[in-house]
């Protein structure tokens, strides 16, 4: 047991769940036997406790640092204004040019607001919305969160939830009112979409989506619901949190073709600085000042800074090409290798977030065998990649030998016909939300 280990089990004794994101947990990775915490990172490079190395071929910071890690021409920005002072009494200039900046990517939009997390920028567009509206129930497709207005769903029988990100999302503490306030679709659904809007209309505030995730929008998906929303008068709010910044520069509906009423950004846009946004047309953002929403530290400066030279990095660097061209290059590593050794995967997601799935019985032991023989060759992996600017040839090719050497065990195993989970050194992953002892 390393000292991150030893760290984590005392953590759990004195932190409720052991971590403050549940995407954090070691049980969702590899259970007693993740590093759990670092000492040092930069680039895809990262350092645990003990100082062992690894190549981070995971999700980046949980998809926060796009540029990589302690990325120097947006570090040294942060830097200055500490220097000059991350908090006063008056306000941060970088607020307006931020604003300015998140405006011309989106001709669109009129307005900004910021918050600091993506929850909690995500709660703010729904009483937004909801204010602007003055109706009360929103349509919700996707992970947003973990704020009442969402978790809300879950009041109703069964785990409506589980079906559109995570399972098991416990309600308790929400407030039984909000019972049916937040009613769920499924992506690429258009019929059980309008079905929804049919039975509930004229009490519909504001559909909420992300505009991609996993899948490609079909038979003009997005495009159908942007048509419905506007005729009806409903708010549509785009969630950006993790597309944003990914397929160009600024929002995923920029190449999908679609323009939302509010779109939300937060950790793709800032490489690893809290800062979130709210940018949407000017008669419904002017709502923001009819209902009370106010906090100290979204006025802070430095992530304000830090997100202002990001972007910039983002268009000077093309990223967004960099990281479809490692997707497409993660991708062939995996079906080269499953190929080569038999085995069957399923490949999904767009190309920056890529991810596959084993298809066995017990898909959840294979993943986390993946994860504990990746470890063992020197890499932070799982069965996804969030790619990222750091992701270089050089690190991509040591993946591929590395994946190459751990599918073939895989394979040997499937053919001996034994149980792999006999090959764990600990239990198998975590998939969902569970509580820990």
């Amino acid at each position: 047991m390393g000292k991150g280990q030893e760290l984590y089990n005392k953590a759990k004794r004195i932190i409720p769940g052991g971590t403050q994101l549940l995407s954090k947990r070691p049980e969702m990775w590899l259970p007693e036997q993740w590093p759990a915490y670092y000492s040092k990172a930069k680039g895809c490079d990262v350092w645990d406790l003990d100082g062992n190395h690894y190549y981070d071929m995971s999700i980046m910071g949980v998809g926060a640092n796009v540029l990589g890690y302690a990325f120097d021409e947006v570090d040294d920005v942060a830097r200055d204004a500490i220097a000059n002072g991350g908090m006063c009494t008056l306000n941060a200039p970088e607020e307006v040019d931020l604003a300015e900046k998140l405006l011309e990517l989106h001709p669109w939009a009129d307005k900004v607001r910021y918050a600091k997390a993506g929850g909690e920028a995500m709660a703010m567009a729904a009483r937004i919305a909801r204010a602007y509206a003055k109706k009360d129930i929103v349509m919700v497709c996707g992970y947003h969160g973990w704020h009442d207005w969402y978790l809300s769903a879950n009041l109703v029988k069964g785990d409506p939830l589980a079906g559109v990100h995570l399972q098991g999302l416990a309600p308790l503490g929400v407030p039984s009112g909000l019972a049916g306030s937040n009613l769920i679709f499924h992506y690429n659904n258009i019929e059980e979409f309008k079905s929804l809007i049919e039975e509930n209309r004229g009490n519909i505030a504001a559909v909420i989506m992300e505009p991609i995730r996993n899948d490609y929008p079909k038979d003009d998906f997005l495009g159908k619901i942007r048509e419905i929303t506007r005729q009806e008068g409903i708010v549509l709010v785009f969630d950006e949190i993790t597309a944003g910044f990914r397929l160009c520069p600024g929002g995923s509906h920029k190449v999908l073709g679609v323009e939302p009423d509010i779109a939300v950004f937060a950790k793709g846009m800032t490489n690893g600085y809290p800062v979130s946004a709210i940018i949407g047309r000017d008669e419904i953002m002017q709502a923001a000042q009819e209902t009370f929403i106010s906090s100290t530290f979204w006025t802070e400066r430095i992530a304000l800074a830090a997100a202002v030279k990001s972007i910039e990095c983002y268009e000077k660097y093309n990223v967004s090409a960099h990281q479809e061209a490692v997707g497409n290059k993660v991708k062939s590593i995996w079906q080269e290798a499953a190929d080569k050794y038999n085995l069957r995967i399923r490949i999904f997601g767009i190309l920056p977030l890529i991810h596959f799935s084993f298809e066995y019985d017990n898909p959840l032991a294979y993943k986390t065998y993946f994860t504990q023989e990746m470890l063992a060759e020197g890499f932070l992996a799982s069965n996804g990649v969030y790619a990222s600017l750091a992701h270089t040839d050089e690190v991509l090719e040591k993946y591929k030998i590395a994946c190459d050497r751990v599918f073939k065990k895989i394979n040997d195993i499937v053919i001996s016909g034994e149980n792999l989970e006999m090959y764990l050194n600990g239990p198998v992953c975590h998939s969902g939300f569970e509580r820990l002892n």
